[in-house]
């Protein structure tokens, strides 16, 4: 069975099962999971729900701080008449890396803890029975691990994890898992890219199979009425009067795909896509030719109980949040996210800055503080380096395969707050914007977001960026406060220094924010009382409106969420707009008014 990274769906020719539910459950606190054959089954289990993170069931700190190998285990029943296909395992993510095992032999490894992957089951499953499947789920931290950290040994002999990033290590099967059936001559991969001309769109196609038998390609309204056709692997559909997907005002098309033996059905694929064209020119994002300004958040897949697992109900909540506060994007800060939402944003009409896992790349335990002082960390200079290159780069070509063909998906962020003030930095990311651009059918942007050190002075590899992504704390990291004017006068600074360099690309605020407390209020204000987070942000807004560069502003956080604890964290980063729980703080209703009175080409209007 050939990889794919094609979204499990029905048809004539496949099906798919859900193991989603009550999972056997076991930490390895000994490490001795392996040598005593734990593969075969479990020896003192628990239940755990899947998909969720594991940590925030229980009650003792062991659990929620435990740093190893996590077990799971469940028995799925193999269909007799399902014999002579093919059958796979899909696991939406495992965190972060893992170990499959199926009747107590390895059948699958994968690295990378955001993206899904298939366990082949023909050779080692058993038709017409039950079958077991044990997963080793690891979630240690390294230089080559992304996101990157390290795992320490405490004195008692327990380890921990040492994050270089600023939020918690959640980890465990947090996404679905699905049994699915192929048939042996399968589609494996499909693309899409578009050209409009006048009404018409001409939307290039290409698709990848195991076999010798065409494909042929139907396209289909929201009605149901059938727009355009097409025979051939690869070919071009014409699609008349063209309905475009549009910011927050969505239309998909269902293209379906069938492998034909004369009237044979040998195998049937769907996806719903938005048909779009995105392109910067200038200082402008253009959707469709039009320019649009990016409102919304950096955001985390995280709420209570469950982490980072996947629930359509707090999705639900999110895309209502933001409908109500006029966002139209976010960023998928900092690991690409669950499918679903990506399906949803599709539906929404959100615009997604798509972003890989690679956090982390800036060696401090306190990187939001210390690249503030300045602090230079030559991450890209290390022995390790070439091995967390290929870890990059294979997380890379991932993420694109799983999300080309959403419409939402409008750039790729392909590393967040690395070091770059170190020339090592620069053959590192050639490689890996090169490598980005060559994977994408559709040559969407790409770039990364900037570090509070990477000054336009200091940074060495904005260049590869096609627009630029700034994280910035002017007046909370660095003059909070009552020094606020002067944190003004600095973010002014360093935007003069950005203007004086002529690039003629689009700037965007990938964060910018300060942590609050729901529950307090303080005239005057002060650090982490709502008011500030009103005068910080109305700050931040005076100085945006200053820039016709700056196109988009994206502040952090869409909700708090849970970090490692720490002396700068009460219980999680507060800097959301929103509560954990999804409530609005006071600052929701100033965002909600401002993006409500912003146009899409307010920038445009100021030129």
């Amino acid at each position: 069975m050939q990889k794919s990274m094609l979204y499990p769906r029905e048809t004539n020719c496949r099906r798919v099962v859900s193991l989603d539910g009550m999972w056997k459950f076991q930490l390895d606190f000994s490490s001795s999971g392996r040598t005593q054959g734990w593969e075969c089954g479990l020896p003192n289990p628990d239940l755990i729900p899947v998909p969720a993170s594991f940590q925030d069931f229980y009650t003792e700190k062991d659990i929620r701080e435990f740093t190893g190998d996590v077990w799971y285990e469940t028995e799925f029943f193999l269909p007799g008449e399902w014999e002579g296909k093919e059958a796979a395992l899909r696991f939406g993510c495992a965190t972060h890396r893992a170990e499959v095992y199926i009747n107590g032999k390895k059948a699958a490894v994968h690295e990378g803890g955001f993206t899904p992957f298939l366990v082949p089951l023909n050779d080692l499953a058993v038709f017409s029975s039950f079958n077991r499947v044990v997963v080793i789920v690891n979630n240690e931290l390294s230089n080559t691990s992304l996101p990157c950290g390290e795992t320490k040994l405490l004195s008692n002999g327990k380890k921990i994890s040492k994050p270089y990033f600023d939020f918690f290590n959640y980890s465990g099967l947090q996404r679905s898992v699905k049994l699915i059936l192929l048939p042996k001559e399968a589609i494996t991969d499909f693309s899409v890219d578009y050209r409009l001309q006048g009404e018409d769109a001409f939307v290039t196609y290409h698709t990848i199979t195991n076999g010798v038998h065409p494909v042929m390609v139907k396209v289909y309204d929201e009605a149901g009425v059938l727009v355009a056709e097409a025979n051939g692997n690869d070919g071009v559909l014409t699609i008349p009067k063209v309905r475009l997907w549009e910011v927050r005002n969505a239309y998909l098309y269902r293209f379906v795909l069938k492998i034909l033996d004369q009237d044979k059905i040998l195998d049937e694929y769907y996806e719903d896509i938005g048909v779009r064209t995105i392109e910067i020119k200038g200082t402008k994002f253009l959707i469709n030719g039009k320019p649009v300004y990016l409102k919304g958040f950096g955001k985390h897949e995280d709420s209570d109980i469950i982490g980072r697992g996947f629930s359509a109900g707090v999705m639900k909540r999110d895309f209502e949040c933001m409908k109500w506060i006029h966002a139209n994007s976010f960023r998928t800060s900092h690991y690409p996210y669950s499918e679903e939402i990506y399906q949803m944003a599709d539906r929404e009409g959100f615009l997604i800055i798509d972003e890989v896992a690679a956090v982390g790349m800036f060696e401090s335990l306190m990187n939001f503080m210390e690249a503030s002082t300045g602090k230079h960390t030559a991450f890209f200079q290390k022995e390790t380096t070439p091995e967390l290159l290929q870890n990059h780069k294979e997380a890379i070509r991932e993420l694109i395969e799983r999300d080309k063909n959403h419409a939402s998906v409008i750039a790729w962020s392909l590393l967040n707050e690395p070091e770059t003030t170190d020339e090592s930095a620069v053959a590192y990311f050639k490689e890996i914007f090169q490598y980005a651009k060559e994977l994408d059918p559709q040559k969407r942007p790409c770039t990364f977001a900037l570090i509070m050190n990477s000054l336009p002075n200091t940074c060495k590899c904005y260049q590869f960026s096609d627009f630029i992504c700034l994280n910035r704390y002017y007046g909370w990291y660095l003059k909070g406060g009552y020094e606020i004017s002067e944190a003004e006068e600095n973010l002014r600074k360093e935007l003069d220094e950005w203007k004086a360099k002529n690039l003629n690309i689009p700037f965007i605020f990938s964060e910018y924010g300060a942590d609050t407390n729901p529950a307090e209020h303080k005239l005057p204000s002060v650090m982490w009382s709502q008011e500030y987070q009103i005068e910080f942000l109305t700050m931040c807004n005076n100085v945006f409106d200053c820039y016709d560069f700056i196109q988009g502003e994206q502040v952090w956080n869409f909700a708090d969420f849970q970090t490692t604890e720490g002396i700068m964290r009460m219980n999680g980063n507060k800097k959301g707009i929103f509560t954990r729980q999804r409530q609005p703080k006071d600052a929701a209703y100033y965002l909600r008014e401002r993006w409500a009175s912003l146009e899409d080409d307010k920038k445009v209007k100021l030129e």
